[in-house]
């Protein structure tokens, strides 16, 4: 099953919301006018500022709703970690009956045929026996045991920008696991079709700021891009 992710819902005008919170801090005017006559040039100058400054208290005014679809239970278990500025909605195992489950073949083991023989031909086992203690009228909840971590799972999250662009440091890194970081990189995307400058600034730290926080873990992506901008200069 292939990752599907949308955007199902966010606020109005996200970057005017972030822009004139942020204005309201160094202005006399009234609170319900600070929307006011602010054009697009002038919210870009004030979403730069606030990135350069590190401001980003402001971007938690505009929050993002997303539909997920086809990820497996690994990767939800890492996504729920992220409950700051965050809030989840997903399929239930306990209520919800999945007989034939889909599942997600880590990249590792789909590129060898063999190993992936191997591991559909468990998967298919798991499956059968998940539908026989159904049919003997075992609760789902109590079948729910031999489901694997591999199994797809759907659902709904929320984050506000703050929180968001914390996500994407972390999450958007060549570190993190692989399927949470297509998730990241896919969610990244989306936000930036309907919040561009919001997000101009956004992905992991070696991206975003040239620093890498993983030390001998790191990828080396920092300093090649460090590197780069060197050069440019």
């Amino acid at each position: 099953m292939t990752m599907e992710v949308r955007i199902i819902s966010y606020t109005p005008q996200p970057e005017v919301v972030v822009a004139s919170a942020a204005r309201l801090c160094y202005s006399p005017c009234s609170a319900t006018k600070i929307m006011d006559d602010f054009e697009q040039k002038d919210v870009n100058k004030f979403l730069e500022k606030l990135l350069k400054m590190g401001h980003l208290s402001p971007f938690e005014h505009a929050s993002f709703t997303f539909a997920v679809d086809g990820i497996s239970r690994v990767a939800s278990h890492q996504l729920v970690r992220h409950r700051v500025g965050a809030s989840f909605s997903q399929k239930s195992q306990r209520y919800v009956n999945e007989n034939q489950f889909e599942y997600v073949i880590p990249h590792s083991i789909a590129k060898d045929e063999k190993m992936k023989a191997e591991f559909d031909d468990l998967m298919v086992l798991l499956q059968n026996k998940y539908e026989n203690l159904i049919s003997m009228g075992i609760p789902a909840e109590d079948a729910r045991y031999l489901l694997p971590n591999a199994t797809t799972t759907n659902f709904v999250l929320t984050m506000n920008a703050r929180s968001l662009m914390h996500f994407f440091e972390l999450r958007c890194c060549n570190r993190a696991q692989k399927e949470i970081r297509e998730l990241s990189d896919l969610m990244l995307e989306r936000v930036r079709e309907v919040a561009p400058a919001l997000f101009a600034v956004a992905g992991p730290t070696c991206v975003t700021q040239g620093i890498c926080f993983e030390g001998q873990m790191s990828c080396g992506r920092a300093l090649h891009i460090r590197s780069r901008n060197e050069k440019e200069e």
